[in-house]
């Protein structure tokens, strides 16, 4: 599968919750939420991560093929 995270079962922590495909590395993960987190103060990780799950699901299930500034804005529009 083609996903940017899936689901994990072994981690209660918010940030291990989803795990990273081959496209896009822990360090570039952590970026885009870092750039997220500082666009949207006022959202929490778990937020950041649910709504970054809404943009991948409304774009058919997957997000390579994306850009990352349109990963943001997507993801900036529904926070």
């Amino acid at each position: 599968e083609n996903f940017l995270f899936k689901p994990s079962s072994y981690s209660n922590k918010s940030y291990d919750v989803f795990m990273l495909s081959d496209n896009l590395n822990l360090s570039s993960f952590t970026k885009l939420v870092e750039k997220l987190r500082g666009l949207h103060p006022q959202a929490s990780r778990d937020a950041i991560l649910a709504a970054l799950l809404e943009v991948r699901k409304n774009n058919n299930g997957i997000l390579s093929g994306l850009s990352i500034s349109t990963i943001v804005a997507r993801t900036s529009a529904i926070l």
